[in-house]
């Protein structure tokens, strides 16, 4: 879960004190301050996670917050709404760089600055989207790391098939105003879906009576199956789903960090802690001087695989050894 335990995190805590200190003396002439505009809730563990990565990777490259270094944080900003009021409460405060997750903040910052260098993450297609030009050639003020490619929609009903055979009928799951990417999703899964012998819908929901009424619909049918896309809206109501699943005894797959370890029966996408260490990289080098214009978008390289054998019992599934062996982390 988010490519980090939580034995590792607490570790993490503790030897903040004894992170190693490099090349201070080229940072050294002024205090730089970075704006960190986030998806997540302050206290959700895989954003405090991602944070003491991103952190610790930057103290390695000598930059020290308390020293040389300020970061500015807004949590919780998983719609355009709160994304605008965020990015404008950041850029008043003069940053030299912007690091933001998520697509919302991606495309309020793009809206409300054309100067400012931001570095993004957890973007789905940011060149279908409009927030880059090209992956190889950024043109604007805006680069990172983008999140997932659409094939992964395939990869997604491959493992909801390798735990539960018996589903013939699948839904994707997503909110059409706050992920119109999904649908990039599900065009992925479709193609796929004769492989697999199962036939695909889209439940696009936009409010909790929405999503109790598709997950009903699907659960009267024996052989019915759902896949949670990546989206703000379905992480905030994670919890609403996991435990309709369970009432219909619905196998579930979702591309949400922490909804394993919520009662989620998969999850599995990439390991956005490691896209964060990833991405001071890119920051430590705009605030060296280089251009986010000059600075190619880097796809995901690592993902992680979670499974909830507690779950998967209560449906009465037994889960393939040689799945089991893929995880990265399984719940019992």
């Amino acid at each position: 879960m988010f490519g980090i335990r939580r034995r590792e995190f607490i570790t993490l805590l503790g030897g903040a004190a004894a992170w190693p200190v490099v090349a201070l003396a080229q940072q050294a002439d002024r205090v730089r301050r970075i704006g960190w505009l986030d998806l997540f809730p302050e206290d959700d563990l895989g954003a405090q996670a991602r944070n003491i990565a991103f952190r610790q990777s930057m103290e390695k490259l000598g930059w020290i917050v308390g020293r040389n270094l300020v970061i500015d944080y807004r949590w919780g900003v998983f719609d355009v709404a709160r994304a605008r009021a965020a990015a404008a409460e950041l850029l008043n405060l003069a940053p030299d760089v912007i690091m933001s997750g998520g697509t919302p903040g991606a495309l309020a910052l793009q809206q409300a600055t054309r100067t400012v260098p931001i570095v993004f993450a957890i973007v789905s297609e940011p060149v279908t989207q409009g927030i880059v030009a090209s992956l190889a050639h950024p043109g604007g003020n805006l680069t990172g790391f983008s999140y997932m490619e659409p094939s992964i929609g395939a990869k997604w009903l491959e493992l909801l098939k390798e735990i539960a055979p018996q589903v013939a009928r699948v839904a994707l799951m997503f909110n059409p105003d706050s992920s119109p990417y999904s649908q990039l999703y599900y065009k992925s899964i479709e193609a796929a879906a004769p492989k697999f012998n199962v036939q695909t819908i889209t439940a696009q929901v936009r409010g909790s009576g929405e999503i109790e009424q598709a997950i009903t619909m699907l659960g009267r049918e024996q052989d019915g199956g759902l896949i949670l896309s990546p989206d703000s809206f379905i992480y905030t109501n994670r919890k609403l789903i996991i435990d309709l699943a369970a009432r219909h005894r619905l196998p579930a797959v979702f591309g949400i960090p922490s909804t394993a370890a919520d009662g989620g029966l998969i999850f599995y996408c990439v390991d956005i802690v490691d896209s964060y260490r990833q991405a001071t990289v890119y920051v430590d080098r705009i605030l060296k001087g280089a251009r986010p214009a000059d600075l190619p978008v880097q796809q995901p390289t690592k993902f992680s695989l979670t499974i909830n054998v507690k779950t998967a019992k209560a449906l009465g599934i037994t889960v393939p050894p040689t799945l089991l062996a893929r995880a990265d982390e399984v719940i019992e």
